[in-house]
């Protein structure tokens, strides 16, 4: 019981109220103060990546609640992309390193093999509103069929300018779940938002929907009382975006697929086509296939402002939406032609929220040539196909470890706070010795040790 008493006491000590009204100077104090009193430094740590413009650090700090500091990933660049007969350079904002150096490599790969080719297949997003309703379905359908143009109807305000635009409500559809909860059903609503990723406008609609379904329901003359309390569990949109979907592949002879004369271009193809296969099959490979996509799909995903988790969610639901979790890319060799392609969903914006704000975030889109919505999701989805050939490559070839751990090796580097000279004559070292992290540790030890 002390001891219990002990951890109560302990965690009480920590607590804080009205935390959020606080200035950040206040902030930082009282987190220094709870946490660091033994960690001089922690307050320089936290000021030193403050901006020294008042005004764009003020921006910074309005994009979230209770900011302290800014959090910086490095943004790089992929060049030489030649994406349906135009060439890209793409940013790309990720801390792992061999990230962006495989997508470039992967870019030079097949600027002379055709590039890449794209088409979004559909742009389709989706809302629902989730309720229960405890009575008789039929009435519920009429219902319904009677007050879907009011539906729609009491959104007109929030739709008129989507709607100049060429977007809007596309359908509304009354969905039966209650084999799955008693009592449940839906309102699943598609929309197209265009430029804009529309969580907004989508989450808008949905609550407005909501509110007429229920208001009118007390009004509907073939409901009983207890059919009239249609209980609204809440309204939102889905980041499962199935229908907003687009196409990436490369293609090209299998005897142009050779390099360097290190293996045959059918004995690559064929090794790349089964390595694809497994991916298919076997989920404990998929997932770490996918990551490797979703390594260059979430890099371009945060350059350019647009919410990686939510895109996260929604490709890892698509993959797994035959039942079994499989790979998002495909690969076949089909009259001596290789073909390697992808297909995901990519509910993406160039409007609004951080695209207009973050300068970083405007400057990536300008580097794109200010692209629309269906355009960014082209981008996007050849980076997460050329992450996945470039990766796909090295694991059926040289292995992945090679190239990755000797961009890893400036890392191990830093971490032992290498000077320049040291830096010079190490990565000198390793271009002919395996990097390990060991082998650095010994390799730095020695220099020390000599000089």
């Amino acid at each position: 019981m002390y001891y219990l008493c002990g951890i109560k006491n302990y965690f009480m000590s920590k607590t804080i109220a009205g935390f959020s009204k606080l200035n950040k100077s206040e902030k930082i104090d009282w987190i220094i103060d709870t946490y660091f009193s033994n960690t001089p430094n922690a307050k320089t740590i936290l000021t030193q990546y403050w901006n020294s413009d008042e005004k764009l650090q003020q921006l910074h700090d309005e994009f979230i609640e209770n900011t302290i500091t800014n959090y910086y990933l490095p943004l790089g660049v992929a060049p030489n992309f030649l994406i349906n007969n135009q060439l890209y350079t793409i940013p790309m904002a990720i801390e792992e390193s061999s990230v962006v150096a495989a997508a470039s490599k992967a870019a030079k790969f097949w600027l002379d093999r055709g590039g890449f080719k794209t088409s979004v297949i559909s742009t389709t997003k989706i809302g629902q509103v989730h309720f229960i309703y405890k009575g008789d379905y039929n009435k519920l359908q009429q219902f319904f069929k009677a007050v879907k143009p009011k539906l729609i109807s009491d959104t007109a305000a929030i739709t008129a300018n989507m709607e100049k635009r060429g977007g809007g409500i596309l359908d509304i559809e009354l969905r039966d779940k209650t084999e799955d909860i008693s009592g449940y059903y839906q309102l699943h609503a598609s929309f197209e938002t265009l430029d804009a990723m529309g969580a907004n406008f989508i989450n808008s609609c949905l609550e407005q929907f909501a509110k007429t379904f229920k208001s009118d329901a007390l009004n509907f003359d073939l409901f009983s009382e207890e059919e009239r309390q249609i209980d609204i569990v809440m309204s939102i949109l889905s980041n499962y975006v199935p229908d907003c979907l687009v196409r990436a592949e490369v293609n090209c002879h299998v005897d142009d697929l050779v390099e360097k004369d290190t293996i045959s271009g059918r004995a690559f193809a064929e090794k790349f086509v089964q390595a694809v296969s497994i991916a298919e099959k076997e989920p404990y490979r998929a997932v770490t296939h996918n990551k490797g996509i979703m390594n260059g799909i979430d890099a371009v995903i945060l350059a350019t402002g647009n919410d990686f988790r939510a895109v996260e969610a929604g490709v890892h639901a698509y993959a797994a939406k035959n039942g079994r979790y499989s790979s998002l890319t495909h690969a076949k060799i089909e009259n001596d032609i290789f073909s390697f392609w992808i297909e995901v969903p990519l509910a993406l914006g160039t409007v609004g929220g951080l695209t207009s704000l973050h300068p970083l975030v405007k400057l990536s889109l300008e580097m794109l040539g200010k692209p629309s919505a269906k355009e960014l999701m082209q981008i996007v989805a050849v980076a997460g196909l050329a992450q996945n050939f470039a990766a796909l490559r090295s694991l059926t070839t040289t292995g992945i470890q090679q190239g990755h751990m000797k961009m890893h090796l400036m890392n191990i580097l830093n971490q032992f706070e290498a000077s320049k000279e040291e830096k010079a004559v190490l990565t000198e070292h390793f271009k002919n010795n395996t990097v390990s992290h060991s082998a650095v540790v010994d390799a730095i030890e020695n220099l020390r040790a000599n000089n």
